[in-house]
């Protein structure tokens, strides 16, 4: 009697292991769909984002040493 109930216990324990890594594996493909969905949102801020500081960058390499503040 002993072995049936615990075998029972251990098989309805491995159910609530796999129903609880089925939500987990669920979540993950929600929260990658989301994370894709953000990246391609977000790509075309990105790159005028990076456009700009490279004009910064260049703009700012191309003053001569003697220009600007010096600090003391």
């Amino acid at each position: 009697m002993w072995v049936a109930v615990s075998v029972s216990l251990g098989f309805a324990g491995l159910a609530v292991l796999a129903w609880c890594a089925f939500r987990v594996w669920l979540g993950v493909r929600r929260f990658g769909r989301e994370l894709e969905r953000t990246r391609l949102r977000l790509e075309p801020k990105r790159s005028a984002l990076r456009d700009e500081l490279s004009r910064l960058d260049d703009a700012r390499s191309s003053q001569t040493p003697g220009e600007g503040v010096r600090s003391a």
